[in-house]
């Protein structure tokens, strides 16, 4: 069993941050891709950011790139999203989500809706004014 919590979402105007975190607990913390997905109304749920686990590389999709990092504590076993420069296409539900064994796959879940994660969390509303 493992669960994944976010926090972080709120209302923020264009130009701001928001710093999004995700606490893992059991067999997610043995997970060696994490990630964080968002769903904005009306459309598919996409990944924004990879991380693996046990080396700290990253990977974002070109819409976020320079303006998101993806990070992880491994002693707090939590999972962070810093989101600068919000715009209000970034709009969306963020969720959490973590891959047990991606065997080295997990920046394929940034182009291919059908990398399966196997954990997700319930999400946390983004919302950027303008």
């Amino acid at each position: 069993q493992g669960r994944l919590v976010e926090s972080g979402g709120g209302s923020v105007q264009a130009g701001g941050s928001l710093r999004l975190s995700c606490a893992a607990s059991g067999s997610t913390t043995r997970s060696d891709c994490m990630a964080w997905f968002r769903q904005a109304p009306g459309k598919e749920r996409e990944a924004v950011a990879v991380i693996y686990t046990l080396s700290d590389s990253t990977y974002y999709t070109d819409s976020v790139k320079g303006r998101f990092t993806i990070s992880q504590d491994n002693a707090k076993k939590t999972l962070f999203l810093q989101m600068n420069s919000l715009k209000p296409e970034d709009t969306a539900t963020y969720y959490c989500a973590a891959k047990g064994t991606s065997g080295g796959y997990c920046y394929t879940a940034l182009s291919n809706p059908k990398f399966a994660m196997d954990y997700w969390g319930e999400g946390t509303l983004v919302t950027i004014t303008s």
